[in-house]
């Protein structure tokens, strides 16, 4: 286990079309080294291999203007994060900088997925 503590083991959103927002994700978090890790006719799940955290369902009413942050392991994930999210369909938000009203090495890139959730990748810095 890492020394940072996480307070989260996953979390689920619902959409509106579960192979557009397949797409999209599967394109969007591939350059944070997430990867599809299961589905079926009415979910998916995307993570590292052994922890899917992060679920997607369809649903009657699609989860929208949530927030999901992802860690990215360097600036340029998330650069490649924001081109691949642009890419599949997603809407900027926010491209690739530092938000230092947060902490001086907060690097983040923020796009709008099919549902209207604001994702975001962020590096911490180190």
């Amino acid at each position: 286990m890492s020394s940072r503590q996480h307070i989260l083991d996953h979390v689920a959103l619902r959409v509106s079309d579960l192979s557009v927002s397949r797409a999209f994700y599967e394109a969007a978090l591939a350059p944070l080294g997430y990867r599809l890790l299961s589905h079926s006719s009415d979910s998916l799940s995307f993570g590292v291999p052994g922890s899917d955290d992060f679920g997607l369902s369809v649903g009657a009413a699609a989860t929208r203007h949530a927030h999901v942050a992802f860690i990215a392991r360097d600036q340029i994930a998330v650069q490649a994060f924001y081109a691949a999210a642009l890419a599949a369909g997603g809407r900027d938000n926010g491209a690739p900088s530092f938000h230092r009203e947060y902490h001086p090495t907060y690097y983040a890139a923020f796009v709008l997925d099919p549902d209207d959730n604001n994702i975001e990748a962020v590096f911490h810095g180190r």
